[in-house]
């Protein structure tokens, strides 16, 4: 019996050693989780600024560059009647009614901005079609690539962009978001009539995203 004991306190060193550099592998390994969780969200791509919840340097930014046009503004149409249950504007692969006021309300919004030196351009889709004439009173024709614009959407706003004129793009959610994976941006969902802006001050071979606005944000931002 006195030799079991006396066996059992000599290895008792041993187990403690063995907890102790346990802890120390599972403390390494937590440090070393933690180092790369932090490495991969400091790497991570920044989110597309809401400019509504942005400082006074944005917006002055882009007013800057909206008067020497040098911006690329992609609107997504306003509220499509097969995907709500409000009354149609006429057709089922047109507008809501109601979606009527709110891009009366965009146009008016871009009109404060000033439009003389501004190339406006539409998707076919009627819905696009609809939301341009009712901000505008301006449509398109021919305009696939505001549609069919898988990875090529920024080529083609930057070959259609003029030299100091600005560009309002109206067209689809899916496109805003392939602009977003050509600028390596993470892909984001905007709601009906929002405007993602691009500045081009750096030349047209480039475009910077500056941010977005909601629809029922411009009045907010743009208060003089």
């Amino acid at each position: 019996m006195g030799s079991r004991i006396e066996s059992l306190g000599a290895s008792l060193p041993h187990g403690l050693a063995g907890i102790r550099r346990y802890k120390r592998t599972v403390i390494a390994l937590l440090l070393g989780l933690c180092v790369l969780l932090s490495a991969v969200y400091l790497l991570r791509p920044a989110s597309v600024p809401d400019l509504a919840q942005g400082d006074a340097s944005d917006l002055a930014r882009l007013k800057a560059d909206w008067a020497a046009g040098e911006m690329i503004v992609l609107v997504r149409h306003v509220e499509r009647c097969d995907h709500s249950n409000a009354s149609c504007q006429n057709t089922p692969d047109g507008i809501t009614d109601r979606a009527r006021v709110v891009a009366q309300g965009l146009g008016a919004q871009f009109k404060r901005l000033g439009l003389s030196r501004t190339d406006l351009y539409n998707s076919p889709v009627t819905r696009a079609v609809q939301t341009s004439s009712y901000m505008f009173n301006s449509t398109t024709t021919g305009q696939d690539w505001l549609f069919n614009c898988k990875g090529t959407l920024l080529r083609d706003a930057l070959a259609h962009k003029v030299a100091g004129r600005n560009l309002v793009l109206v067209t689809h959610s899916e496109c805003m978001v392939e602009l977003e994976k050509e600028l390596n941006m993470p892909g984001a969902s905007y709601g009906y009539g929002t405007a993602l802006f691009l500045s081009t001050a750096k030349g047209n071979a480039k475009a910077h995203l500056l941010g977005f606005l909601d629809a029922t944000d411009w009045r907010s931002v743009f208060t003089q």
